[in-house]
């Protein structure tokens, strides 16, 4: 099938980055380190207090926006649908996504915009305390079908599974218009917690599945990277598991690739799954080889995990793209 697009549906959150120098701070803070976790509005004024002597930098973010924002500078006509506050960070967030050339269809709101405080180790492992503010109250009322026409993807984040009446409307939607679902599942959490569910969705509407090595293995209960990949790959069309260090698996029916990582010095894995999507993505509307898909991805995941945040600077989109020429 050939493509044109992607519009994306998500958690619009503003990404505070902040650079920890030991993970006392996560102690401090009562956050597990490498996960993800909901905070309320005081809890996520309370750590903001608690980091202000670290500094921290500020970007667009949540997943699907990520994701969004790589395919578009990839080249790939994007879009993306998104819930902000009627306030300083939503007015960023939507500039920056103008700015990376996404066409956005933001929905407003008077509740304050998300954000997603990232606490990044020495290691370069992250730890989120999101509050999702307005994001949290995009629902399925705000959904209109027109809003989908025009689009050949639908690209969703598993974060959005916990908002299930939101997802019985738009996936169905989405197959009624003829689109192709893409899912990331997100987080092993967010999988152990809506298994049931996410195996409904997978087997029922989803087309491509992405999942890395702990994520595919919640969802499957299978221990082993290949077998959980097979299992995948029998409810969709595409499977996808990414394994760190050792690189990703890719099956389309009884064709499985295998890659290997790119050496990258890690200065912070945040976004390193959605920029992997997002390059993987641009390779599927292209009409690349799933190998080469794979290793678009590969590339992009390689140069996001150097630099500081889920957004690269042009110099960096600039090697990105010659390296590209050389797959």
């Amino acid at each position: 099938m050939a493509y044109k697009n992607i519009l994306g549906i998500g958690n619009a959150l503003v990404d505070i980055l902040i650079q920890i120098p030991n993970d006392d701070i996560l102690e401090q803070l009562r956050l597990p380190k490498g996960g993800m976790y909901h905070v309320d509005a005081n809890t996520s004024l309370h750590i903001g207090e608690t980091v202000k002597p670290y500094g921290y930098a500020m970007a667009a973010g949540g997943s699907t926006a990520n994701t969004i924002s790589g395919a578009s500078k990839l080249g790939i006509p994007t879009g993306y649908i998104g819930k902000v506050g009627r306030d300083e960070r939503g007015r960023f967030f939507e500039n920056e996504m103008v700015k990376t050339h996404v066409k956005p269809l933001m929905l407003t709101t008077d509740t304050p915009t998300g954000c997603a405080e990232a606490f990044i180790s020495k290691d370069g492992e992250r730890t989120f305390a999101t509050y999702l503010g307005a994001a949290l109250e995009l629902n399925a009322d705000d959904i209109r079908p027109e809003m989908f026409d025009g689009w050949d993807i639908l690209y969703v984040e598993g974060y959005l599974i916990s908002n299930r009446e939101l997802l019985d409307k738009i996936l169905p939607m989405a197959k009624e218009k003829g689109m192709t679902v893409a899912l990331d599942m997100a987080s092993y959490n967010i999988v152990r917690e809506n298994r049931d569910y996410m195996l409904h969705l997978a087997k029922d509407y989803i087309d491509i599945l992405f999942a890395n090595e702990d994520e595919a293995k919640t969802f499957t209960l299978l221990e082993e990277p290949v077998e959980a990949l097979h299992e995948m790959a029998s409810m969709c069309d595409i499977a996808i598991v990414k394994v760190g260090a050792k690189g990703a698996y890719v099956q389309h029916g009884d064709q499985v690739v295998k890659i290997d990582p790119i050496p990258a010095k890690v200065i912070d894995t945040t976004g390193a799954g959605d920029l992997w999507a997002a390059g993987f993505m641009a390779g599927i509307v292209k009409g690349e080889s799933l190998e080469k898909c794979a290793k678009m991805g590969a590339t992009v995941a390689a140069n996001i995990i150097e630099v500081l945040g889920a957004k690269m600077d042009d110099n960096r989109w600039e090697k990105i793209f010659n390296s590209l020429k050389q797959l």
